[in-house]
């Protein structure tokens, strides 16, 4: 018995079917950070130590305190001279930002969280341009948040 040749179809398709695709994951779709980051080349994050402590809700209640470590994300290594410069009034506007929620609730909620560290930014943002530093940071990180009811 004789062997017949295989179509030159059938060669393609076997070679085709064993050749790997390239995967596409939503891991690689980037936002708009993470393309900045990307391009910039630089990520430094700079802690701002000690952890913030202080008294949040309504006063007149019982007493409830928040504790949040605070992490600052720059995208350039200019900023954390920046940072560090005004390290005091930095620092006394989150002291000034937490203090002020009156919601507990709305703290302990992943939602609220994040309200919290887009306020947070916007104010360390505009303290940095209120001192001409040229600087930005690119986000606030919570390495540590907890209330205490």
């Amino acid at each position: 018995m004789t062997r017949q040749p295989k179509s030159v179809l059938t060669l393609l398709f076997l070679l085709f079917a064993m050749t790997p695709l390239p995967a596409i994951s939503q891991d690689e779709e980037n936002t708009e950070e993470e393309v900045a980051e990307e391009e910039s080349g630089v990520t430094d994050y700079i802690s701002m130590d000690p952890a913030f402590v202080t008294h949040v809700g309504t006063p007149g209640n019982k007493p409830t305190y928040l504790k949040a470590a605070v992490s600052l994300r720059a995208n350039s290594a200019s900023v954390r001279p920046a940072v560090d410069a005004h390290m005091p009034r930095l620092r006394h506007e989150l002291v000034m930002l937490f203090g002020e929620q009156t919601d507990t609730e709305r703290l302990t909620s992943m939602e609220g969280q994040e309200a919290l560290r887009e306020e947070a930014k916007q104010r360390i943002n505009a303290v940095l341009e209120e001192q001409q530093t040229g600087e930005s940071i690119a986000g606030v990180l919570f390495t540590e948040f907890v209330v205490q009811k």
